[in-house]
């Protein structure tokens, strides 16, 4: 196995909750809590799970926009979290955003914002515009978009754009923080592609975050699944996919719409999550999913689970997956697979 590209060890976010007459600190809202993951040179991470989960706060923390409460965030071995923030915003890393308009200035052209990062490289005047032109050819689109301006183009269009810019600086990773949610579907499917396309021409790493499990199946090389800032599963992409092990991953599988009998088939028979997720600010004793889980039994809510690995390379954090869970009161995770397969 090759070495990691990156490395989040025990990532860790809190923000101080104020109040009162005075502001002053009562507190703190647990954002992300003991994150640990990595992803060697060319993969995909998928980051999976609702809103509130703590995906953009990692993000954030990579990007140097937000310093972990605790944890390292390595890259090729550096300490990113011991470094300013510009150096942590450098070069390597570089992020596309949800929304391709808002991250677009409206009064400059296409190719000022495409000439912008390659300016801040000392770039000679020609040398930029040709570097404009190469830009937009990566990313599929004609060298005279260079004079249009964001009102003027499409949304695909714009996350082009947008992944031509983040392209400019020649970056190790680049997160995509739900990179196709603002797009419809036969556009999402033409912005993964032209992103696979650059990975493998371009040796580049991903770390992608979005709430669709489905643009991840054929996307990404490993999944992990957060719940209220806690990564509850994590493995390879197939493996998660076809023996899911934990509730909550089961039911967001569960609720993934399919197009045919046999993708439909190999679905998990489990219920699907109801409720919202509980508030940071005011999370539940135990397993912070047990409030949402159809399965919690009488541990649940008591104890937060430890890390249970499947095999050597995927795991879950569910007391369910406890050698001695069914002494506990609750039945085997195996016996559930069986019941929900029906």
């Amino acid at each position: 196995m090759s070495a990691p590209l990156i490395e989040i060890i025990g990532l860790s976010k809190a923000f101080p909750l104020r109040g009162g007459l005075f502001g002053g600190i009562r507190g703190d809202v647990k954002a992300v809590s003991d994150v640990s993951f990595s992803l060697a040179k060319g993969d995909v991470f998928g980051l999976a799970g609702e809103s509130g989960s703590g995906k953009s706060t990692i993000a954030r923390m990579i990007m140097g926009l937000t310093h972990p409460s605790a944890g390292a965030i390595l890259l090729d071995g550096l300490d990113l979290t011991g470094l300013p923030l510009a150096l942590a915003r450098s070069k390597a890393v570089q992020m596309v955003f949800q929304n391709p308009g808002s991250s677009l200035n409206p009064r400059r052209s296409i190719g000022q914002s495409i000439a912008v990062p390659l300016e801040a490289r000392k770039i000679a005047r020609a040398d930029v515009e040709r570097g404009v032109a190469r830009l937009l050819d990566m990313v599929q689109l004609p060298a005279d978009f260079s004079t249009r301006y964001p009102h003027e183009l499409s949304g695909g269009q714009k996350q082009r754009i947008a992944i031509a810019r983040a392209l400019a600086v020649e970056p190790q990773l680049i997160i995509l923080d739900e990179p196709t949610s603002a797009l419809d579907v036969s556009v999402q499917a033409k912005i993964i592609e032209l992103l696979n396309e650059l990975r493998r021409s371009l040796g580049l790493t991903y770390i992608f975050i979005s709430h669709d499990l489905s643009l991840m199946r054929n996307f990404a090389s490993r999944v992990g699944v957060l719940y209220l800032g806690r990564l509850v599963e994590e493995g390879p992409t197939r493996k998660l996919f076809e023996a899911p092990a934990h509730p909550y991953t089961r039911s967001l599988l569960a609720a993934v719409p399919v197009i045919s009998a046999e993708e439909e088939a190999i679905k998990p028979k489990a219920p699907i999550v109801e409720g919202e997720i509980p508030s940071p600010m005011n999370q539940p004793p135990g397993c912070a999913f047990h409030t949402r889980c159809p399965l919690a039994f009488g541990l649940c809510d008591q104890q937060n689970p430890e890390a249970y690995w499947l095999d050597g390379d995927h795991f879950a954090r569910c007391h369910l997956l406890a050698p001695d869970a069914a002494s506990l009161g609750a039945k085997p995770i195996e016996t559930l697979k069986r019941e929900n397969a029906g």
